[in-house]
């Protein structure tokens, strides 16, 4: 069994970023930049926020974080949108969700500029990850694509199950591993809560994917010899013996589950340090490769 350690490779791939953005610049061109904008003061958005401006910071991005009140209006924010779209000086963006519930997501998503969406989540970004063309690509999804990747994972004419049909992990990572491509060239089958034999189907994968949220839904019963799992699922939970309260926790448990793998990511330190990551590669992507047609 082999620990998947997202940690160095989040390490490794800014290091390689970083020193793109030092040949651009050498050759007069300007840094990176990501913007986000902030809704609110949830804890959790604020502490991934400060993850991803930290990592701006280690690729040599500018970087820029807009704060606007619970109360905003969707109006405000969709012009705060269209002001980041304008500005040239602005290679991408994000939303940091979830949004109050007096806005509609969807209405805000659609308002970015595709060519600046370094989430991903634009209709048009999607629609180009399904055929398989050049596009902006969700982070997570690709966080777990560039694990596979950085690892020698072999995926083609594998049997990838995913557990979860999110559209923010779920059903872009089944599109990028049925892609002809490495990593994917898989056979894919994407469970969910009307899956009746999720038992049956999990232990006929060679790749298990879960990304439910579910603390411990996968145990070792449903993982057949040799697979690799990757844990996408992150939720806290309650526990005393830390001075925070809480501890994260996966969909997998880690202890009964990782002797029975070849590869296993823990959690935290396995997708979560390489989803930031892939958001600075979109944005690297958006600087550099003229998605200004």
């Amino acid at each position: 069994m082999q620990i998947i350690d997202g940690k160095k490779v989040a390490s490794e791939i800014k290091l390689e970023i970083s020193e793109k953005v030092q040949q651009i610049v050498a050759m007069g061109g300007r840094r990176p930049n990501l913007s986000a904008i902030l809704v609110g003061h949830d804890g959790g958005s604020e502490s991934y926020m400060m993850m991803k401006t930290r990592a701006c910071e280690e690729c040599g991005f500018e970087s820029a974080l807009i704060r606007m009140e619970p109360d905003v209006t969707q109006a405000e924010l969709i012009a705060k949108i269209d002001e980041l779209n304008k500005d040239e000086s602005v290679d991408g963006f994000i939303i940091q969700l979830p949004l109050p519930k007096h806005i509609d997501e969807q209405a805000v998503i659609e308002a970015i500029d595709y060519r600046k969406d370094a989430d991903g989540f634009h209709p048009i970004n999607v629609g180009r990850m399904a055929l398989g063309l050049p596009c902006f690509k969700p982070a997570t999804p690709s966080g777990v694509m560039l694990l596979l990747e950085r690892y020698g994972i072999a995926t083609s004419g594998k049997h990838c199950v995913i557990l979860g049909r999110s559209n923010i992990v779920g059903k872009p990572l089944a599109n990028m591993l049925i892609q002809k491509a490495y990593p994917g060239n898989c056979t894919v089958t994407v469970c969910h809560s009307a899956t009746p034999n999720i038992k049956e189907l999990t232990l006929q994968a060679d790749i298990l994917i879960s990304a439910l949220g579910c603390p411990g839904f996968v145990t070792e019963d449903m993982v057949k010899e040799g697979a690799v799992v990757i844990d996408v699922g992150t939720t806290r939970v309650p526990d005393s013996t830390r001075e925070r309260g809480w501890r994260l926790c996966g969909d997998v448990d880690y202890k009964n589950v990782s002797p029975h793998c070849s590869y296993i990511t823990p959690v935290p330190g396995g997708v979560g340090p390489v989803t930031t990551v892939a958001l600075m590669l979109n944005t690297l992507l958006a600087a550099t490769n003229g998605h200004r047609e």
